[in-house]
C-alpha cells in the first residue's frame, strides 16, 4: 500500500469511538493522528498515541492532517466541514451531510474550488442485510417491482438525553437520523423518484423532536415506502419486496453496530460472522418453476466504505458516496417536511 493518509476525527461520542476511530486505526492505509474531545480524554486510554485537541479549530490547524471526518452533530456538519475545506483537507461527513440543500451546494462549490473530495458516510450501503436485497434486485429474481418497504424500528421509550438528536435543535428528530440510511438506500436501488409524501409525528411525549417518519416515493409503477419508529419492541422484516414474478422478505439481521458495540476489533478481511441463522424468504419463480425457500445473508464489512475511501484519495478509484449523493437525501427530507406541514403530495422533478 502507497501513502498513508493522516486523519483527524472531530468528535469521539458513539460515532467517533464505534464507528471511525477503530477502522482508522487498524486500516494499512491511514493513520489515525488526531481526536478532538472538548473535555475528557477517553480517546488517550485507547489510542495514546493520538494527539488530543479541544476543539474542530484545532484540528483543522494541524497542518500534517489530510483527512478529516466530520461526526459531530448534524446542525453542526456545515459548519465543521466549511471550516475543514477551507483548511485544505479532504472531508469524510457523517450522515446526515448537511441539513439543508443550500448548505450541501455550499459545501460541494467550496470543495471544487479547492480540488478536495467529499464523502458522505453513508455506511449502511455496507450492511449484509442491503446487500442480499440489491443482489436479488440486480438478479430480476421478482419481476418488475410493484411495492417496496424499507424500515428501520427500536424500541426505546426513555429519551436518549441528546438534544442533538431529540431535542429542540436543528435537524433533531429521526428523519434526519435515520433517514438519511434509508432514503440513500432507496435512491441506489431505485434511482430517483417522481414525488414524496410524508407523515412525520412525535410519538413520545417526552421528547421534542418527532421520533416516528413514513415516506411514500412515487415511481411511476413502484412504490417504496420508508418507515422508521422508536416504539416498536416486536420487530419485524426490515425490507419488503413485492413485484410481478414473487416476493422476497429480509431481516434486519447485520451485526456489525453489535459487535463493534461489545468492543470487537475490526480488520480488512471479514471480520463479523453470520448470524448462523435464515434472515429472508424468497419465494419467486425461476425457471418457470415456483420456489420458497430460507435465505441467509453474507456479513458485510464497513471496512470496505474505508477501501474505497483510500483508493479514491490515493490511486483516482471512485468517491465511494460523492457529496450530491447526501445531497439528494437531504433534498427528500426537504420535500418530505414540507409534505408533512402541507398535507399534500410534493413533487420531485
Amino acid at each position: 500500500m502507497g501513502a498513508v493518509i493522516k486523519t483527524g476525527i472531530c468528535s469521539y461520542g458513539l460515532s467517533g469511538s464505534v464507528f471511525h476511530a477503530p477502522f482508522i486505526h487498524v486500516h494499512p492505509g491511514f493513520e489515525l493522528t488526531a481526536i478532538v474531545e472538548r473535555h475528557k480524554s477517553d480517546s488517550l486510554k485507547k489510542y495514546p498515541a493520538v494527539k488530543l485537541y479541544r476543539s474542530v479549530e484545532e484540528l483543522c490547524a494541524d497542518d500534517s492532517i489530510e483527512l478529516v471526518i466530520v461526526n459531530t452533530p448534524g446542525y453542526l456538519h456545515f459548519e465543521h466541514s466549511r471550516a475543514a475545506l477551507t483548511a485544505g483537507k479532504n472531508i469524510l461527513v457523517e450522515k446526515p451531510f448537511t441539513i439543508s440543500v443550500h448548505e450541501a451546494g455550499e459545501l460541494m462549490e467550496l470543495a471544487g474550488k479547492k480540488g478536495l473530495q467529499i464523502t458522505v458516510y453513508q455506511n449502511r450501503r455496507y450492511d449484509g442485510d442491503y446487500k442480499a436485497v440489491k443482489k436479488v434486485i440486480d438478479e430480476k429474481l421478482l419481476g418488475d417491482l410493484r411495492y417496496v418497504e424499507i424500515r428501520h424500528d427500536r424500541f426505546r421509550l426513555k429519551p436518549s438525553g441528546k438534544l442533538h438528536k431529540e431535542g429542540n435543535l436543528p435537524g433533531a428528530g429521526n428523519l434526519f437520523d435515520i433517514g438519511p440510511h434509508l432514503i440513500d438506500q432507496a435512491l441506489q436501488l431505485f434511482g430517483w423518484p417522481q414525488s414524496v409524501f410524508a407523515d412525520i409525528w412525535k410519538m413520545r411525549d417526552e421528547v421534542q423532536a418527532p421520533d416516528y417518519f413514513r415516506l411514500i416515493l412515487f415511481y411511476e409503477k413502484l412504490r417504496v415506502h420508508l418507515s422508521a419508529s422508536l416504539v416498536v419492541r416486536e420487530q419485524t422484516w426490515g425490507y419488503v419486496l413485492h413485484g410481478m414474478k414473487g416476493s422476497f422478505l429480509q431481516k434486519r439481521s447485520d451485526l456489525q453496530e453489535t459487535l463493534l458495540m461489545a468492543g470487537a476489533v475490526p480488520s480488512v478481511q471479514n471480520w463479523c460472522h453470520a448470524s448462523g441463522e435464515p434472515d429472508g424468504i424468497l419465494h419467486t419463480e425461476i425457471n418457470g418453476e415456483v420456489v420458497r425457500k430460507e435465505t441467509t445473508t453474507i456479513p458485510g464489512n464497513y471496512m470496505d466504505l474505508f477501501d474505497d475511501l483510500y483508493r479514491s484519495l490515493t490511486a483516482g478509484g471512485k468517491n465511494p458516496v460523492p457529496p450530491g449523493d447526501g445531497s439528494d437525501t437531504v433534498r427528500i427530507i426537504e420535500a418530505g417536511v414540507k409534505s408533512a406541514n402541507e398535507k399534500k403530495i410534493v413533487s420531485l422533478n
